[in-house]
């Protein structure tokens, strides 16, 4: 029995060693996934890029009195429409009708001592020719002649500065517009100094839409275009998105870009207006600009084909059927949706652009057969 034993054991040593250096010997079987691919290639491509931006009425007028007084009238209602020289309130006319009135009898008082001096003086001068009046006497007549004008002259002042505050207890609007708030009411005692207006004019008929630009961005479009005034003549039609996501049925144009760069943050601002018949777009309101830009024989690759690392953004291309890493330079657009790679890749590259996250470099790759990657892209 125990010779048996002994020989059993014997056998199945060496059936495990010779099952171990069968494994041992063995080739290592390595996976290779299957990855959806991009050939590069250039094209002419018409993209989008978002701006956040503040929209403003062309003109935000705040209305103040010209003169104090008690309100004793208000003509207008808040988002009342009004046009240009329309009377918006009316401050108390009683002691201004009566300075005027004052004033216009100063002028008539002054003009009689004109009329008497120019008499004196012309008699003066008609006895100095006969000898009767010494020079002192004709020059004395002819400098109360001069005082009299001067009166006049200060009197037609006074005449003219109580007829405009007059007209000033009548607040005008001085543009077309809509009214905002009346924060007074009639009985209010109303000055220049108020801490706040009578009410704000805000000439809504266009729209100014305020946004901004990186330094980099500027300097890409002025490149683009051989300077900022061929920019804003050439520059195509920008579309408003609301913020309630939807497209504002008119374009608008940018008219102006900004000379200087804001330190605090690196931006340019730029301003493009938007007719606004409809009154749609309401002063203080918020959205995005969507400026197109088209760019011809560019590389444009999907955001889902880079990965970041230390601030830098890099692809893995396909070289000898491995994954290896490359960094690029890249502009975003289309939201940041796509990317223009402004360098790092040229025609003829294979990059991966599917499953970038789980690549290693070095990663065997396999690329997806062209019906599998025309489903994920319709996907």
């Amino acid at each position: 029995m125990t010779t048996k034993k002994s020989m059993m054991k014997q056998m199945i040593t060496v059936i495990c060693s010779a099952t171990l250096a069968a494994c041992g010997n063995a080739p290592a079987v390595q996976t290779r996934s299957e990855y959806q691919v991009m050939d590069i290639t250039t094209s002419d491509k018409e993209l989008q890029t978002t701006y956040s931006a503040a929209i403003r009425g062309r003109q935000d007028i705040d209305i103040y009195p010209q003169v104090s007084g008690t309100l004793t009238r208000l003509c207008v209602e808040e988002g009342q429409a009004v046009r240009k020289g329309q009377i918006l309130f009316i401050i108390d006319q009683v002691p201004y009708i009566a300075a005027l009135r004052t004033a216009e009898a100063n002028v008539e008082a002054a003009k009689a001592g004109v009329a008497t001096s120019q008499l004196t003086y012309d008699s003066k001068r008609e006895l100095y020719a006969q000898k009767v009046v010494s020079e002192f006497d004709l020059k004395t007549s002819h400098n109360s002649l001069l005082s009299a004008k001067a009166q006049l002259a200060q009197a037609e002042a006074q005449r003219i500065n109580a007829a405009n505050n007059l007209s000033y207890t009548e607040v005008k609007s001085p543009a077309d517009g809509v009214v905002g708030t009346l924060p007074y009411r009639v009985g209010t005692l109303v000055s220049s100094g108020m801490p706040k207006p009578l009410t704000t004019v805000s000439d809504n008929s266009d729209m100014y839409v305020y946004f901004s630009m990186t330094e980099n961005q500027m300097l890409e479009l002025t490149r683009r275009y051989g300077s900022k005034d061929r920019a804003l003549a050439e520059m195509p039609a920008v579309s408003l998105q609301l913020n309630d996501r939807s497209t504002y049925p008119q374009e608008g144009k940018i008219e102006t870009i900004s000379g200087v760069i804001d330190t605090s943050t690196g931006t340019v601002s730029l301003r493009a207006v938007f007719p606004n018949k409809d009154g749609l777009l309401t002063s203080g309101g918020s959205g995005n600009v969507i400026v197109p830009l088209k760019k011809e024989d560019c590389i444009v690759i999907p955001q889902a084909a880079t990965y970041e690392l230390q601030d830098k953004v890099f692809v893995y291309k396909v070289v000898d059927g491995k994954a290896q890493s490359a960094p690029v330079q890249v502009t975003r657009v289309n939201g940041g949706q796509e990317y223009i790679v402004e360098n790092g890749l040229q025609v003829g590259d294979v990059i991966v652009v599917e499953g970038v996250g789980l690549l290693r470099e070095g990663t065997p790759v396999v690329a997806k057969p062209a019906s599998d990657n025309q489903q994920v892209k319709e996907g």
